[in-house]
């Protein structure tokens, strides 16, 4: 007992003076203010912490090197990430630096023989005044304060990192060039990239070598940089302010305050944007510019724009140039080796640089000008906004003006070369593009020769279709051609519903426990054509398999995509699914119900197509640990907002009022602008205006 209680003793005193030991050490090696006086020496690795710890400033070096530099990290984050370097440029050798307060009150930095390597350079403070302090706020600003009034601050004279709160002045040349990247991955003094806000135009982001454009981030349009994906998180958290003294800034909070976010200028030459994820504890790259080759700076040249595209079904994207219509290779030689730097030139030169003057000094009319539109498209570089509401008039009274566009500037007008054109996945806007009379007119008649042979097409495919119709009695269902337009489906009349409903039960009518509902109004595809856009119903144009039976991505001749669902044979609940869903989501139009393109049914196959979703169900990303980074708490708000929109719509505001009864994850359906679809009508039940409950045979729902 006696041993015992001596063994408590001596673990309760160790611990109690391991405690003291620890509390003096952080005491001795982290400060929170610098005052005069007050110096923190690198040889005693003392830092200048922030209140609540999130940041950290002292010395550091990379790559074990004995240049040592002073910089703010991140505190509480393994790493540590710099976010700022003060004496970049001119680095201590060895341990003996220090930080302190100057007798004229600026913020310096020491070498081991006391020289100054780095100040604030502040020429207005009181050399009288001691009163100057240093301080570390917990958004990553340094700042140096006198008499309580700000003199200077980190985020004024950022590096290469900016951070959530900083503002980023918009206009003049002085500003432009704000950050500068690191020479290396290991060498903090400046490298050869810079990043700012455009001083030549309209406010967009662009990232120089030297003085050499690299990429831009395209147009600020009061919500959103126009040249960016639309999944780009530049889209949410900035916004253009004016400081009240007739300038402008840019400044970037995110949507989720705890997020931990930063944007920086690589060595590279790549602009990263950078959040920590805390369930694997490293920093994950949520966009970077340029992304792809397409991104970087006019790339084709003039009057070119640049597309990705897949040349075999097993190669990666690959950057494509083409001259915009009206236009060919100024260098058709090397163009064709696939050096399009030198750009295209103009075919027919615009009507005031060729108006004929005949002898007698009168002038022959040769034609107005016109305009090509080529939509989805990242804006040229060096615009203007002309205060018209008229865009067209206006590029057309000017003889330089070559392109226009209306976007939320107002009306935007370039004269002289385009440069710097992109083609867009997602987003973009229409470009406008003025070409001469004649060029248009090859247009004209293209699209003349184009429709009329679709016609003629579709003629013969209607004669075909008939013909085995006729013949072999195989396709009486399939009544319209899948050579369709898109543009225009045909609408199912009432004798092709009850021919329909018959195919499924022999009798006339399709009933929902118990509700009748008249036969659905929407196009039949032929199966054939079915078979043909899902490569006869491929393993590689499989998307999945549910309840129903298996689900296939199909193209349609004019380059639609669709998901089909194929009623499976060995299904026991397909085939009343399939009835509940083809009379009832026929009924339905909301931007959040997935969209019923139309059925094909021909004996036992019974099909129905649908708007294809380019980034499936919802619950690919929720149960994914890859793709789920892809959800920000914003684009997660965003998704259930839809969700319920999708449902008051059911609920309320249809003119069926509309029970899903199997709303689940894999039945939210996300399009190309992660937008949710609820889908799978299949167990769904009508209630009349003024029912409130209803009983069912079965048990549904998951």
């Amino acid at each position: 007992m006696a041993a015992a209680t001596i063994i408590y003793f001596y673990f309760f005193l160790f611990s109690f003076v391991s405690f003291h030991h620890l509390l003096f050490s952080f005491a001795a090696s982290s400060k929170t203010r610098i005052t005069q006086g007050v110096t923190i020496r690198d040889k005693e690795h003392e830092t200048l912490v922030s209140e609540e710890l999130n940041f950290a400033m002292g010395f550091f070096s990379s790559d074990n090197s004995s240049s040592r530099y002073v910089g703010i990290w991140y505190d509480n984050i393994p790493g540590p990430e710099v976010i700022w370097v003060a004496n970049r440029d001119k680095p201590i050798n060895g341990t003996g630096g220090a930080i302190t307060i100057s007798n004229d009150g600026n913020l310096v930095v020491l070498d081991g023989a006391m020289n100054h390597v780095w100040s604030s350079n502040v020429s207005n403070i009181n050399s009288n005044n001691k009163n100057s302090s240093a301080s570390l706020h917990d958004d990553g600003n340094l700042v140096l304060t006198c008499e309580k009034k700000v003199v200077w601050q980190s985020f004024e004279n950022p590096t290469d990192t900016y951070m959530p709160g900083m503002k980023v002045p918009v206009g003049g040349l002085s500003t432009s060039h704000v950050f500068t990247s690191w020479k290396s991955a290991t060498d903090p003094s400046k490298g050869n990239y810079t990043m700012g806000v455009d001083p030549e135009g309209l406010p967009q982001i662009v990232v120089w070598e030297g003085e050499k454009r690299r990429w831009r981030s395209g147009y600020w349009d009061g919500r959103m940089f126009q040249g960016l994906s639309i999944a780009a998180s530049y889209l949410y958290g900035f916004t253009l302010n004016g400081d009240g003294k007739g300038g402008r800034y840019f400044i970037y909070n995110p949507l989720n305050g705890t997020d931990k976010v930063r944007f920086q200028i690589g060595w590279d030459g790549y602009e990263r944007e950078f959040r920590w994820n805390e369930d694997e504890k490293s920093w994950s790259e949520i966009q970077k510019g340029p992304f792809h080759e397409c991104d970087v700076y006019n790339k084709c040249g003039s009057f070119a724009a640049c597309d990705l595209l897949t040349l075999s079904p097993s190669s990666d994207l690959v950057p494509v140039c083409t001259c915009i219509r009206g236009f060919e290779p100024k260098h058709r030689d090397q163009w064709e080796k696939g050096n399009w730097s030198g750009g295209c030139t103009r075919m027919t030169p615009l009507k005031a640089q060729r108006i004929n003057v005949t002898s007698s000094g009168t002038q022959v009319s040769v034609g107005e000008d016109g305009f090509l539109d080529r939509r989805s498209m990242k804006l040229p570089d060096f615009a203007r906004v002309v205060g018209t509401n008229d865009c067209e008039r206006e590029c057309l009274s000017n003889g330089s003006c070559t392109a226009y566009a209306n976007v939320g500037l107002g009306c935007m007008v370039w004269h002289g070369d385009l440069v710097d054109i992109q083609h867009l996945e997602s987003g973009g806007n229409t470009l406008h593009i003025r070409l001469a009379h004649s060029d248009l007119d090859d247009v004209k008649k293209n699209r003349i020769v184009i429709i009329s042979t679709i016609g003629a097409g579709l003629i013969c495919l209607g004669i075909f279709v008939w013909l085995v119709w006729r013949f072999k009695g195989k396709l009486k269902v399939s009544s319209v051609s899948c050579c369709k337009s898109s543009d225009a489906l045909p609408v199912f009349d009432a004798n092709k519903s009850r021919e329909m409903s018959a195919e499924f039960s022999g009798s006339a009518d399709l009933s929902l426990e118990g509700n009748q509902l008249s036969g659905p109004e929407f196009p039949v595809f032929n199966f054939s054509c079915i078979s043909i856009a899902t490569n006869n119903f491929s393993e590689e144009n499989k998307l999945g398999q549910g309840g129903f039976g298996p689900v296939y991505k199909g193209k349609l001749p004019g380059g639609e995509q669709i998901a089909v669902k194929r009623l499976s044979r060995r299904s026991g609940q397909g085939l009343e699914e399939f009835k509940n869903e083809m009379m009832l989501i026929a009924k339905l139009q909301h931007r959040n119900l997935v969209r019923l393109m139309g059925c094909s049914i021909q004996g036992e196959e019974k099909l129905l197509a649908y708007e294809y979703m380019p980034n499936k169900s919802l619950d690919c990303f929720l149960f994914d640990p890859v793709k789920q980074k892809q959800l920000a708490w914003r684009r997660r708000v965003e998704i259930i907002e839809g969700i319920a929109r999708g449902l008051l719509y059911l609920h309320r505001d249809s003119r069926l009022r509309i029970i899903h009864r199997d709303l689940k994850a894999s039945n939210i359906l996300l399009d190309e602008n992660m937008n949710p679809k609820i889908s799978d009508f299949g167990l769904a039940r009508i209630f009349g205006g003024n029912q409130n409950e209803a009983n069912t045979n079965r048990v549904v729902g998951t």
